[in-house]
């Protein structure tokens, strides 16, 4: 009788350490999940900034490439011609005004996607620039250019802003022309 209580203790202090093992192997497995899962978003998130910061620098790199381009066409009239390509026939001084006006809102453009300017923050640069004669000029021949962009695109949407704005500058009857339009809500 006594072998029995000793082997039922035995058996008992066996199933015991058993399941602490069990409970203790379960609660590894679990920790080791968490770190898992914890390693995975933060990887994510690491690719997420690795793709936006290589986003941005596409960006940089084409905004270069844009202003080298207009520069060149800028300095030659007759590489301004290849640019030519405006709603109204625009003379030599002209082509080359409207190219660095095009700069100046391609810029403006930049900025805004790379997120160093709010839309309201564009709002009111354009609504500056359009005091210019010349950048209006620019923006009523340039209409049928931005019709053709993706309705969706955040270059479509700030050129409707800029029309509307422009809408409402020319129908404003106010000297305060940095009181006109409302700036767009983010």
């Amino acid at each position: 009788m006594a072998t029995r209580k000793i082997r039922t203790r035995g058996l008992g202090t066996a199933a015991a350490a058993g399941l602490g093992l069990l409970t203790g192997a379960l609660a590894a497995l679990a920790a080791e999940r968490r770190t898992a899962h914890a390693m995975r978003a933060r990887l994510d998130r690491l690719e997420a900034q690795v793709a936006h910061s290589h986003r941005h620098a596409n960006l940089a790199n084409q905004q270069h490439l844009h202003w080298e381009l207009l520069s060149k066409a800028i300095d030659s009239p007759e590489l301004a011609e290849v640019l030519d390509i405006f709603e109204a026939p625009a003379s030599p001084l002209e082509r080359r005004q409207y190219l660095f006006a095009n700069a100046l809102y391609t810029n403006l453009l930049f900025y805004y996607r790379i997120g160093n300017l709010s839309r309201e923050e564009v709002f009111g640069r354009m609504r500056g620039l359009l005091q210019n004669p010349v950048v209006r000029e620019y923006w009523i021949a340039t209409r049928g250019q931005r019709a053709t962009l993706p309705e969706d695109s955040d270059e479509a949407e700030l050129g409707r802003m800029v029309d509307d704005l422009l809408r409402q500058l020319e129908e404003a009857d106010t000297e305060e022309w940095w009181v006109v339009g409302e700036p767009p809500a983010e």
